[in-house]
């Protein structure tokens, strides 16, 4: 059975990079960004989308879908043709994802006021909204995630509200946390 995984979170939070060390040999990659010319994007995407699943082929949404909204669209598209949803919360901080997104160059990078305008709209994912699944996916390192199935206590930013301090996972530990090779959150470490 064909997966649609759609990622949620802000711009330079890591979803694109976690795409291509992740999900890249097992899922259609499909982002508005690829498409920045076509007056309809949302269209566009919903074709490539009935595209991928109709021929029996994983998708992953890659881009903000900050809102129930527009989650709620592609949860709908995706069940009308018997795929699974997984949900991949990429909990993150604004300042640090300014700061990434500044080192970016040309098309790649997001004008600022985009980023702070996401943030404001960004409604965290809950699995009432119909996934299969549901993930919460921090940025730990250059090419290391932090894994978690969904918890209501963790806050937007991957902090563990019931802490004071923030989750971060030990140097020593590799529970939740993939260096190298990314696997999926259901493979064995």
């Amino acid at each position: 059975m064909p997966e649609l995984a759609i990622f949620i979170g802000l711009q330079a939070s890591g979803k694109s990079t976690y795409y291509r060390l992740h999900l890249s040999n097992t899922h259609v990659h499909v982002s508005k960004d690829r498409f920045r010319n076509n007056r309809r994007p949302a269209r566009r995407q919903a074709e490539l989308i009935t595209e991928a699943l109709a021929a029996g082929r994983s998708v992953v949404v890659d881009n903000t879908n900050a809102t129930v909204g527009l989650r709620r669209e592609l949860i709908d598209l995706s069940r009308s043709h018997g795929a699974t949803v997984t949900g991949y919360y990429f909990a993150s901080k604004l300042a640090d994802c300014l700061t990434r997104n500044a080192t970016r160059t040309g098309k790649d990078r997001v004008p600022d006021v985009g980023l702070f305008s996401v943030a404001k709209a960004l409604v965290r994912p809950s699995p009432d909204e119909g996934f299969d699944r549901l993930f919460h996916v921090t940025l730990v390192a250059r090419g290391t995630f932090a894994i978690e199935p969904w918890n209501d206590t963790t806050s937007p930013d991957g902090s563990d509200r019931r802490a004071a301090a923030s989750h971060e996972p030990s140097p020593d530990s590799s529970e939740g946390t993939h260096e190298g090779r990314l696997r999926r959150p259901d493979e064995a470490v």
